[in-house]
């Protein structure tokens, strides 16, 4: 007999619409979407990322990690659906993957910061945005240091980006609190979220 939180049948919602996640680096922003696909059928938005990859990263998986030139030749053709340069790399998705995921049957998920929300609500004026807050700026730096995938120079250019990003919550749908140790809770709340406007 199935448990009150069991989460292995997944929920079949309406397919076209634009979810986006955002938050801070050390926010818990994978740990979140990872939560979500085991609750929702989602088709998630793999961004180019011009930044080198982390120990566990794979090509596509969570971004296509391309050159800085290859980059810019998609600024100039005028092919990303939004980008912005995030912590010094530039990041974007192409138009091209955005109508493909629209096509399909289940919600799209998309993963960018404040400066590619404004962006893309503006281009996608029904997507709805969703904000991963930190339960405090100290909380958010002890995640990135206990993560330890990053040396002290990028933690600190991390953190002058985050007091930025937190400036910025009000261009946000709605903001969620990932408390420490509520992860579920948090997976939750923003599964409600989707099941709510996926209905619309």
């Amino acid at each position: 007999m199935p448990k009150k939180n069991d989460t292995t049948k997944k929920i079949n919602a309406k397919g076209g619409k634009i979810f986006i996640i955002s938050g801070p680096s050390g926010a818990g922003e994978d740990s979140v979407i990872k939560g979500l696909k085991k609750n929702i059928k989602l088709n998630q938005v793999v961004s180019s990322v011009t930044r080198k990859k982390r120990r566990g990263e794979k090509q596509g998986k969570p971004y296509n990690f391309i050159s800085v030139a290859d980059f810019k030749k998609m600024i100039k053709n005028n092919a990303l659906a939004e980008w912005a340069i995030v912590y010094g790399d530039y990041r974007g998705c192409p138009k091209s993957k955005i109508e493909k995921l629209q096509k399909k049957n289940f919600p799209i998920l998309w993963k960018i910061d404040w400066q590619g929300v404004k962006t893309v609500k503006k281009k996608y004026p029904e997507s709805i945005s969703i904000f991963i807050a930190p339960p405090s700026y100290n909380s958010l730096k002890k995640r990135l240091l206990k993560r330890g995938t990053d040396n002290n120079k990028t933690i600190q250019k991390r953190e002058k980006f985050t007091k930025e990003w937190l400036k910025h919550k009000n261009v946000y749908d709605y903001t969620v609190v990932n408390e420490d140790g509520k992860l579920p809770k948090t997976i939750d709340k923003i599964t409600k979220i989707i099941q709510k406007h996926s209905k619309t």
